[in-house]
């Protein structure tokens, strides 16, 4: 059924009802964090791509920019459509395929094939939140690749330092306020590579971090997300 108001019906479809004010509020923060995760999970594929695809296949290699602006505009038009849409089943497939060695192609091939069945079956959705299938894929192609991926990216004191304010803000208020300070004071240059710092413009230093610091924390106090404030809205 592509009929978004039956997908979006109270008593049809997912039976969510239609969002309002409040709720987009709510995701606001928990948007922005997953948009700034974006470039490096685009760049992590790529990389895997160059990594284990064979020799000759360069043209194949996906241009980010544009891989993100078709994933942009096909997660917008299956939300819209009723949030039936799988954007994440390829890089769920690829990192965990070319850690193990796997054949990239004939993996491919097959993932495609099991998209448009469940598709066509008509339960995407209750497919993809089946526990041991959500799971398995949060583990391989999700958790561990971020971990590998910060544990290499701590060398030095500095960078210790802010990965701990990141995991213990994320502890204690959640991860959207966690990655935003830290990113705050990363790039003023109260924490991490001073030399960095040095070379950004003004705006890349403090402007852009600190917008996005008041606006997440303020998207969240509205919501009731921040630990002992009431919902403001």
């Amino acid at each position: 059924n592509l009929n978004p108001f039956y997908w979006w019906g109270e008593g049809t479809g997912w039976m969510l009802g239609m969002p309002d004010l409040g709720h987009f509020i709510a995701v606001l923060p928990f948007a922005i964090l997953a948009i700034a995760m974006w470039p490096p999970d685009f760049l992590s594929h790529r990389i895997f791509q160059e990594v284990n695809y064979p020799k000759g296949s360069e043209k194949v290699f996906m241009h980010v920019d544009d891989t993100m602006v078709v994933c942009s505009v096909r997660q917008a038009v299956g939300s819209v459509l009723g949030g039936g849409n799988l954007t994440s089943s390829w890089g769920t497939y690829i990192i965990p395929a070319g850690i193990a060695k796997r054949p990239i192609p004939a993996g491919a091939i097959l993932t495609g094939i099991g998209c448009i069945l469940a598709s066509l079956i008509g339960y995407p959705m209750d497919m993809a939140v089946w526990p041991p299938m959500l799971r398995v894929a949060l583990i391989v192609g999700v958790f561990l690749p971020l971990l590998e991926a910060g544990m290499q990216m701590i060398q030095t004191k500095m960078d210790s330092w802010g990965a701990g304010l990141c995991i213990f803000g994320s502890a204690l208020i959640n991860p959207v306020f966690g990655w935003s300070l830290a990113m705050l004071l990363d790039n003023s240059g109260v924490l991490g590579d001073a030399e960095r710092t040095r070379s950004l413009v003004p705006i890349d230093r403090v402007a852009i971090p600190l917008a996005m610091w008041v606006i997440c924390t303020v998207a969240m106090a509205a919501a009731g997300l921040i630990p002992g404030i009431p919902a403001l809205i």
